[in-house]
Protein backbone atom coordinates (compact mmCIF):
# COMPACT_ATOMS: atom_id res chain seq x y z
CA UNK A 1 0.00 0.00 0.00
CA UNK A 2 1.83 3.09 -1.25
CA UNK A 3 2.16 6.45 0.47
CA UNK A 4 0.59 8.04 -2.61
CA UNK A 5 -2.81 6.83 -1.49
CA UNK A 6 -5.13 9.00 0.56
CA UNK A 7 -5.28 7.93 4.19
CA UNK A 8 -9.00 7.28 3.88
CA UNK A 9 -11.87 7.86 1.49
CA UNK A 10 -15.49 8.23 2.63
CA UNK A 11 -17.82 6.39 0.25
CA UNK A 12 -21.46 7.43 0.39
CA UNK A 13 -20.45 10.89 1.55
CA UNK A 14 -23.70 12.52 0.39
CA UNK A 15 -25.87 10.30 2.59
CA UNK A 16 -27.09 11.26 6.03
CA UNK A 17 -24.38 9.37 7.92
CA UNK A 18 -21.83 10.16 5.23
CA UNK A 19 -22.20 13.90 5.76
CA UNK A 20 -21.52 13.52 9.47
CA UNK A 21 -18.52 11.35 8.61
CA UNK A 22 -17.13 14.14 6.40
CA UNK A 23 -17.62 16.65 9.22
CA UNK A 24 -15.74 14.43 11.69
CA UNK A 25 -13.09 13.56 9.09
CA UNK A 26 -12.34 17.24 8.53
CA UNK A 27 -11.71 17.71 12.25
CA UNK A 28 -9.60 14.57 12.66
CA UNK A 29 -7.63 15.10 9.44
CA UNK A 30 -6.33 18.41 10.75
CA UNK A 31 -5.66 17.00 14.19
CA UNK A 32 -3.91 13.84 12.94
CA UNK A 33 -2.37 15.45 9.83
CA UNK A 34 -4.04 13.06 7.43
CA UNK A 35 -5.45 13.32 3.93
CA UNK A 36 -8.91 12.13 2.99
CA UNK A 37 -11.27 12.16 0.03
CA UNK A 38 -14.98 11.76 -0.56
CA UNK A 39 -16.74 9.52 -3.03
CA UNK A 40 -20.16 8.86 -4.50
CA UNK A 41 -22.08 9.01 -7.76
CA UNK A 42 -22.77 12.74 -8.14
CA UNK A 43 -19.93 15.23 -8.36
CA UNK A 44 -22.02 18.31 -7.63
CA UNK A 45 -23.55 16.75 -4.52
CA UNK A 46 -20.10 15.75 -3.27
CA UNK A 47 -18.80 19.26 -3.88
CA UNK A 48 -21.69 20.65 -1.85
CA UNK A 49 -20.92 18.30 1.06
CA UNK A 50 -17.26 19.30 1.06
CA UNK A 51 -18.20 22.99 0.94
CA UNK A 52 -20.61 22.62 3.87
CA UNK A 53 -18.67 20.27 6.13
CA UNK A 54 -14.99 20.51 5.15
CA UNK A 55 -14.56 24.01 3.76
CA UNK A 56 -11.44 24.62 5.85
CA UNK A 57 -9.65 21.60 4.35
CA UNK A 58 -7.69 22.44 1.23
CA UNK A 59 -8.26 20.35 -1.90
CA UNK A 60 -10.39 17.45 -0.68
CA UNK A 61 -10.29 14.97 -3.60
CA UNK A 62 -13.66 14.00 -5.07
CA UNK A 63 -13.83 10.48 -6.49
CA UNK A 64 -16.75 9.30 -8.59
CA UNK A 65 -17.84 5.71 -8.01
CA UNK A 66 -21.03 3.77 -8.64
CA UNK A 67 -22.02 0.48 -7.02
CA UNK A 68 -23.19 -0.76 -10.42
CA UNK A 69 -19.76 -0.10 -11.96
CA UNK A 70 -17.15 -2.52 -10.63
CA UNK A 71 -14.24 -0.73 -12.27
CA UNK A 72 -15.24 2.62 -10.76
CA UNK A 73 -15.26 0.99 -7.32
CA UNK A 74 -11.79 -0.44 -7.84
CA UNK A 75 -10.52 2.91 -9.09
CA UNK A 76 -11.90 4.51 -5.93
CA UNK A 77 -10.59 1.94 -3.44
CA UNK A 78 -7.17 1.91 -5.14
CA UNK A 79 -6.75 5.54 -4.06
CA UNK A 80 -7.35 4.86 -0.35
CA UNK A 81 -5.46 3.13 2.42
CA UNK A 82 -8.77 2.70 4.26
CA UNK A 83 -12.21 2.84 2.66
CA UNK A 84 -14.82 4.26 5.06
CA UNK A 85 -18.07 2.83 3.75
CA UNK A 86 -21.21 4.79 4.68
CA UNK A 87 -23.39 3.34 1.93
CA UNK A 88 -26.14 1.12 3.34
CA UNK A 89 -28.22 -0.94 3.75
CA UNK A 90 -25.12 -3.08 3.51
CA UNK A 91 -27.17 -6.16 2.73
CA UNK A 92 -27.78 -4.65 -0.70
CA UNK A 93 -24.78 -2.39 -1.23
CA UNK A 94 -21.91 -3.71 0.88
CA UNK A 95 -20.52 -6.72 -0.97
CA UNK A 96 -19.37 -4.97 -4.18
CA UNK A 97 -17.31 -2.60 -2.02
CA UNK A 98 -15.73 -5.52 -0.15
CA UNK A 99 -14.75 -7.16 -3.44
CA UNK A 100 -13.17 -3.94 -4.68
CA UNK A 101 -11.24 -3.49 -1.42
CA UNK A 102 -9.84 -7.02 -1.62
CA UNK A 103 -8.86 -6.53 -5.27
CA UNK A 104 -6.98 -3.31 -4.49
CA UNK A 105 -5.62 -4.31 -1.06
CA UNK A 106 -7.57 -1.61 0.77
CA UNK A 107 -8.77 -1.83 4.37
CA UNK A 108 -12.49 -1.25 4.97
CA UNK A 109 -14.54 -0.04 7.94
CA UNK A 110 -18.29 0.53 8.05
CA UNK A 111 -21.21 1.12 10.40
CA UNK A 112 -23.29 -1.91 9.50
CA UNK A 113 -25.45 -3.20 12.33
CA UNK A 114 -26.75 -6.07 10.19
CA UNK A 115 -25.63 -9.44 11.62
CA UNK A 116 -26.58 -11.40 8.50
CA UNK A 117 -24.44 -9.16 6.33
CA UNK A 118 -21.53 -8.98 8.77
CA UNK A 119 -21.31 -12.72 9.32
CA UNK A 120 -21.87 -13.63 5.66
CA UNK A 121 -18.97 -11.35 4.72
CA UNK A 122 -16.78 -13.11 7.27
CA UNK A 123 -17.78 -16.50 5.88
CA UNK A 124 -17.21 -15.52 2.24
CA UNK A 125 -14.22 -13.21 2.41
CA UNK A 126 -12.16 -13.82 5.54
CA UNK A 127 -9.58 -15.94 3.73
CA UNK A 128 -9.34 -13.51 0.80
CA UNK A 129 -8.88 -10.59 3.20
CA UNK A 130 -6.14 -12.49 5.04
CA UNK A 131 -4.35 -13.19 1.76
CA UNK A 132 -4.69 -9.55 0.69
CA UNK A 133 -3.35 -8.38 4.06
CA UNK A 134 -6.32 -6.11 4.72
CA UNK A 135 -8.79 -5.64 7.56
CA UNK A 136 -12.53 -5.64 6.95
CA UNK A 137 -14.23 -4.42 10.11
CA UNK A 138 -17.97 -3.80 10.34
CA UNK A 139 -20.11 -2.40 13.16
CA UNK A 140 -17.65 0.44 13.86
CA UNK A 141 -20.35 2.87 15.02
CA UNK A 142 -22.88 2.90 17.83
CA UNK A 143 -23.58 -0.58 16.51
CA UNK A 144 -21.48 -1.93 18.19
CA UNK A 145 -18.32 -0.18 19.42
CA UNK A 146 -19.68 0.92 22.85
CA UNK A 147 -20.89 -2.57 23.72
CA UNK A 148 -18.04 -4.55 22.14
CA UNK A 149 -15.21 -2.37 23.44
CA UNK A 150 -17.10 -1.78 26.68
CA UNK A 151 -16.89 -5.52 27.31
CA UNK A 152 -13.18 -5.48 26.41
CA UNK A 153 -12.67 -2.56 28.81
CA UNK A 154 -14.50 -4.43 31.56
CA UNK A 155 -12.43 -7.58 31.06
CA UNK A 156 -9.21 -5.55 31.12
CA UNK A 157 -10.17 -3.81 34.36
CA UNK A 158 -11.63 -6.86 36.11
CA UNK A 159 -8.36 -8.19 37.55
CA UNK A 160 -9.58 -11.75 37.66
CA UNK A 161 -11.62 -13.97 35.36
CA UNK A 162 -14.95 -12.85 33.93
CA UNK A 163 -17.69 -15.44 33.58
CA UNK A 164 -20.58 -13.34 32.28
CA UNK A 165 -21.56 -9.80 31.37
CA UNK A 166 -25.02 -8.27 31.15
CA UNK A 167 -25.36 -4.93 29.35
CA UNK A 168 -28.09 -2.31 29.77
CA UNK A 169 -28.56 0.40 27.14
CA UNK A 170 -30.23 3.70 28.00
CA UNK A 171 -30.90 6.58 25.60
CA UNK A 172 -32.66 9.85 26.36
CA UNK A 173 -33.17 13.35 25.01
CA UNK A 174 -32.53 16.34 27.26
CA UNK A 175 -34.65 18.79 25.22
CA UNK A 176 -38.37 19.07 24.48
CA UNK A 177 -37.80 19.70 20.76
CA UNK A 178 -40.08 17.36 18.83
CA UNK A 179 -39.23 15.40 15.71
CA UNK A 180 -37.58 12.26 14.42
CA UNK A 181 -34.74 10.59 16.30
CA UNK A 182 -33.52 8.23 13.57
CA UNK A 183 -32.97 8.54 9.83
CA UNK A 184 -34.84 6.39 7.32
CA UNK A 185 -31.69 4.52 6.24
CA UNK A 186 -31.18 3.02 9.69
CA UNK A 187 -34.85 2.02 9.77
CA UNK A 188 -34.61 0.37 6.34
CA UNK A 189 -31.64 -1.73 7.45
CA UNK A 190 -33.58 -2.87 10.53
CA UNK A 191 -36.57 -3.95 8.43
CA UNK A 192 -34.50 -6.20 6.21
CA UNK A 193 -32.50 -7.48 9.16
CA UNK A 194 -35.67 -8.73 10.84
CA UNK A 195 -37.09 -10.03 7.57
CA UNK A 196 -34.05 -12.23 7.05
CA UNK A 197 -33.30 -13.12 10.65
CA UNK A 198 -33.96 -16.79 9.85
CA UNK A 199 -30.78 -16.89 7.76
CA UNK A 200 -28.55 -16.61 10.81
CA UNK A 201 -28.84 -20.17 12.11
CA UNK A 202 -27.59 -21.81 8.91
CA UNK A 203 -25.01 -19.07 8.39
CA UNK A 204 -23.54 -19.55 11.86
CA UNK A 205 -23.44 -23.32 11.51
CA UNK A 206 -21.16 -22.81 8.49
CA UNK A 207 -19.13 -20.01 10.04
CA UNK A 208 -18.60 -21.84 13.34
CA UNK A 209 -18.84 -25.60 12.72
CA UNK A 210 -17.23 -26.24 16.12
CA UNK A 211 -19.09 -25.04 19.18
CA UNK A 212 -17.36 -23.37 22.08
CA UNK A 213 -17.12 -25.39 25.31
CA UNK A 214 -19.90 -24.93 27.85
CA UNK A 215 -18.99 -22.60 30.70
CA UNK A 216 -20.41 -22.63 34.21
CA UNK A 217 -22.39 -21.06 35.70
CA UNK A 218 -24.45 -20.52 32.58
CA UNK A 219 -25.79 -17.01 31.97
CA UNK A 220 -29.46 -17.39 31.13
CA UNK A 221 -31.44 -14.61 29.45
CA UNK A 222 -33.84 -12.82 31.74
CA UNK A 223 -37.57 -12.73 31.08
CA UNK A 224 -39.35 -10.48 28.61
CA UNK A 225 -39.49 -7.69 31.17
CA UNK A 226 -37.43 -7.20 34.30
CA UNK A 227 -35.95 -4.63 36.63
CA UNK A 228 -32.24 -4.45 37.32
CA UNK A 229 -30.58 -2.62 40.22
CA UNK A 230 -27.97 -1.22 37.81
CA UNK A 231 -30.41 0.31 35.31
CA UNK A 232 -33.29 2.48 36.46
CA UNK A 233 -36.54 1.46 34.79
CA UNK A 234 -37.87 -1.60 32.99
CA UNK A 235 -35.54 -3.66 30.82
CA UNK A 236 -36.10 -5.92 27.81
CA UNK A 237 -33.86 -7.92 25.49
CA UNK A 238 -32.05 -5.59 23.09
CA UNK A 239 -32.77 -6.72 19.51
CA UNK A 240 -29.75 -5.02 17.90
CA UNK A 241 -26.41 -6.39 16.75
CA UNK A 242 -24.50 -5.81 20.00
CA UNK A 243 -24.68 -9.35 21.33
CA UNK A 244 -23.78 -11.04 18.04
CA UNK A 245 -20.79 -8.74 17.54
CA UNK A 246 -19.60 -9.17 21.13
CA UNK A 247 -19.82 -12.96 20.88
CA UNK A 248 -17.71 -12.91 17.70
CA UNK A 249 -15.08 -10.99 19.64
CA UNK A 250 -15.22 -13.36 22.59
CA UNK A 251 -14.81 -16.37 20.31
CA UNK A 252 -11.81 -14.70 18.66
CA UNK A 253 -10.16 -14.03 22.04
CA UNK A 254 -10.70 -17.65 23.04
CA UNK A 255 -9.27 -19.05 19.82
CA UNK A 256 -6.39 -16.56 19.55
CA UNK A 257 -5.32 -16.10 23.17
CA UNK A 258 -7.02 -18.99 25.00
CA UNK A 259 -8.91 -16.41 27.05
CA UNK A 260 -12.10 -17.54 28.73
CA UNK A 261 -14.93 -16.01 26.65
CA UNK A 262 -17.48 -13.97 28.55
CA UNK A 263 -21.08 -15.06 28.22
CA UNK A 264 -23.10 -12.03 27.13
CA UNK A 265 -26.73 -10.92 27.31
CA UNK A 266 -27.82 -7.46 26.14
CA UNK A 267 -30.84 -5.41 27.26
CA UNK A 268 -32.27 -1.93 26.86
CA UNK A 269 -34.10 0.04 29.52
CA UNK A 270 -37.20 2.22 29.37
CA UNK A 271 -38.25 4.52 32.19
CA UNK A 272 -41.95 3.67 32.47
CA UNK A 273 -44.41 0.86 31.86
CA UNK A 274 -46.22 3.11 29.39
CA UNK A 275 -43.03 3.35 27.33
CA UNK A 276 -42.66 -0.42 27.54
CA UNK A 277 -46.23 -0.93 26.35
CA UNK A 278 -45.97 1.44 23.39
CA UNK A 279 -42.58 0.04 22.41
CA UNK A 280 -43.92 -3.51 22.59
CA UNK A 281 -46.94 -2.65 20.43
CA UNK A 282 -44.92 -0.84 17.77
CA UNK A 283 -42.26 -3.55 17.95
CA UNK A 284 -44.77 -6.35 17.43
CA UNK A 285 -46.33 -4.59 14.44
CA UNK A 286 -42.86 -3.88 13.04
CA UNK A 287 -41.74 -7.51 13.35
CA UNK A 288 -44.93 -8.96 11.90
CA UNK A 289 -44.97 -6.62 8.91
CA UNK A 290 -41.24 -7.10 8.26
CA UNK A 291 -41.79 -10.80 7.59
CA UNK A 292 -43.90 -10.24 4.47
CA UNK A 293 -43.22 -8.27 1.31
CA UNK A 294 -46.47 -6.30 1.45
CA UNK A 295 -45.76 -5.45 5.09
CA UNK A 296 -42.22 -4.31 4.31
CA UNK A 297 -43.58 -2.10 1.55
CA UNK A 298 -45.97 -0.48 4.01
CA UNK A 299 -43.22 0.07 6.58
CA UNK A 300 -40.93 1.59 3.97
CA UNK A 301 -43.63 3.81 2.49
CA UNK A 302 -44.90 5.20 5.81
CA UNK A 303 -41.91 5.27 8.19
CA UNK A 304 -43.18 8.15 10.31
CA UNK A 305 -46.56 6.53 10.92
CA UNK A 306 -45.22 3.08 11.80
CA UNK A 307 -42.54 4.48 14.11
CA UNK A 308 -44.79 6.84 16.02
CA UNK A 309 -42.89 9.80 14.59
CA UNK A 310 -39.41 8.61 15.55
CA UNK A 311 -38.29 7.90 11.95
CA UNK A 312 -38.19 10.25 8.97
CA UNK A 313 -36.52 10.49 5.58
CA UNK A 314 -35.11 13.88 6.55
CA UNK A 315 -33.55 12.56 9.75
CA UNK A 316 -33.28 14.17 13.18
CA UNK A 317 -32.83 17.89 13.64
CA UNK A 318 -29.33 18.92 14.79
CA UNK A 319 -30.68 20.24 18.10
CA UNK A 320 -32.18 16.84 18.86
CA UNK A 321 -28.93 15.03 18.07
CA UNK A 322 -26.94 17.47 20.20
CA UNK A 323 -29.22 16.75 23.15
CA UNK A 324 -29.42 12.97 22.79
CA UNK A 325 -27.46 10.98 25.37
CA UNK A 326 -26.63 7.31 25.75
CA UNK A 327 -25.14 5.02 28.33
CA UNK A 328 -24.45 1.30 28.42
CA UNK A 329 -23.98 -0.16 31.89
CA UNK A 330 -22.12 -3.47 32.20
CA UNK A 331 -22.50 -5.94 35.05
CA UNK A 332 -19.65 -8.45 35.06
CA UNK A 333 -19.64 -11.52 37.30
CA UNK A 334 -16.55 -13.65 37.79
CA UNK A 335 -13.75 -14.72 40.08
CA UNK A 336 -10.79 -12.97 41.65
CA UNK A 337 -8.67 -15.97 40.66
CA UNK A 338 -7.74 -16.67 37.04
CA UNK A 339 -7.25 -20.36 36.24
CA UNK A 340 -4.52 -21.67 33.96
CA UNK A 341 -6.71 -22.92 31.11
CA UNK A 342 -9.90 -21.22 29.89
CA UNK A 343 -11.82 -24.49 30.17
CA UNK A 344 -10.67 -25.20 33.73
CA UNK A 345 -13.62 -25.19 36.14
CA UNK A 346 -13.80 -23.06 39.26
CA UNK A 347 -14.90 -25.01 42.32
CA UNK A 348 -16.76 -22.02 43.77
CA UNK A 349 -19.47 -19.67 42.60
CA UNK A 350 -18.34 -16.28 41.21
CA UNK A 351 -17.07 -14.05 44.00
CA UNK A 352 -16.58 -10.72 42.24
CA UNK A 353 -18.90 -8.20 40.58
CA UNK A 354 -17.77 -5.18 38.58
CA UNK A 355 -20.00 -2.44 37.18
CA UNK A 356 -18.67 -0.35 34.29
CA UNK A 357 -20.23 2.19 31.96
CA UNK A 358 -19.76 3.69 28.49
CA UNK A 359 -21.57 6.96 27.80
CA UNK A 360 -21.69 9.86 25.38
CA UNK A 361 -23.73 12.21 23.19
CA UNK A 362 -25.49 11.82 19.82
CA UNK A 363 -25.01 8.05 19.57
CA UNK A 364 -26.65 7.45 16.19
CA UNK A 365 -24.63 9.89 14.08
CA UNK A 366 -22.11 12.19 15.77
CA UNK A 367 -20.55 9.62 18.11
CA UNK A 368 -20.98 6.92 15.48
CA UNK A 369 -18.84 8.84 13.01
CA UNK A 370 -16.19 9.58 15.64
CA UNK A 371 -15.99 5.84 16.35
CA UNK A 372 -15.93 5.03 12.64
CA UNK A 373 -13.16 7.46 11.70
CA UNK A 374 -11.05 6.65 14.76
CA UNK A 375 -11.34 2.97 13.81
CA UNK A 376 -9.92 3.79 10.38
CA UNK A 377 -7.14 5.88 11.88
CA UNK A 378 -6.28 3.13 14.37
CA UNK A 379 -5.76 0.70 11.50
CA UNK A 380 -3.35 3.16 9.90
CA UNK A 381 -1.41 4.03 13.04
CA UNK A 382 -1.47 0.81 15.07
CA UNK A 383 -1.66 -2.11 12.66
CA UNK A 384 1.26 -3.66 14.56
CA UNK A 385 -1.06 -4.01 17.58
CA UNK A 386 -3.83 -5.77 15.65
CA UNK A 387 -3.38 -9.47 16.44
CA UNK A 388 -3.55 -10.78 12.86
CA UNK A 389 -2.23 -9.42 9.56
CA UNK A 390 -5.59 -9.43 7.80
CA UNK A 391 -9.11 -10.79 7.82
CA UNK A 392 -12.76 -10.01 8.52
CA UNK A 393 -12.82 -9.03 12.18
CA UNK A 394 -15.04 -7.49 14.81
CA UNK A 395 -13.88 -4.21 16.34
CA UNK A 396 -13.14 -5.90 19.66
CA UNK A 397 -11.02 -8.55 17.97
CA UNK A 398 -9.08 -5.99 15.96
CA UNK A 399 -8.65 -3.20 18.48
CA UNK A 400 -8.44 -4.89 21.90
CA UNK A 401 -4.70 -4.16 22.23
CA UNK A 402 -4.73 -0.71 20.60
CA UNK A 403 -5.29 2.77 22.04
CA UNK A 404 -8.75 3.14 20.46
CA UNK A 405 -10.55 3.28 23.82
CA UNK A 406 -8.19 6.03 24.97
CA UNK A 407 -8.80 7.95 21.74
CA UNK A 408 -12.56 7.63 22.19
CA UNK A 409 -12.28 8.95 25.74
CA UNK A 410 -10.47 12.02 24.38
CA UNK A 411 -13.52 12.62 22.16
CA UNK A 412 -15.95 12.59 25.10
CA UNK A 413 -17.03 8.97 24.79
CA UNK A 414 -16.51 7.96 28.39
CA UNK A 415 -15.38 4.53 29.63
CA UNK A 416 -15.42 4.18 33.42
CA UNK A 417 -15.42 1.68 36.27
CA UNK A 418 -18.42 2.42 38.49
CA UNK A 419 -17.81 -0.14 41.23
CA UNK A 420 -16.06 -3.40 42.08
CA UNK A 421 -17.03 -5.71 44.94
CA UNK A 422 -15.78 -9.06 46.19
CA UNK A 423 -17.59 -11.56 48.39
Amino acid sequence: MTDERLDFVIFGATGYTGKYAVKVAAQLAKEKQMKFGVSGRRKQALQAVVKEFASDIEDVPILIADLKDEESLKKMTAQAKVLVNCCGPYRFYGEPVIKACIATHTHQVDVSGEPQYIESIQLKYNKAAEEAGIYIISACGFDSIPCDLGIIFTQQKFNGEVNSIETYLNTWVTTKVSGALIHYGTYESAIYGIANFHELRELRSKLYPERLPQFWPKLKPRGFLHKSPISEGWSMVFPGSDRSVALRTQRFLYEKYKQRPAQVQTYFTLKSLFSVLTTAIFGLIFVMLSKYEFGRNLLLKYPTFFSGGYISREGPKPEILDNTRFSITFKADGWTERLVEPTDKHDKLPNKVMITKVSGTDPAYGATCVMLLLSAITILKESDKIPVTGGVLSAGAAFNKTSLIDELIKKDIKFEVVSSTET
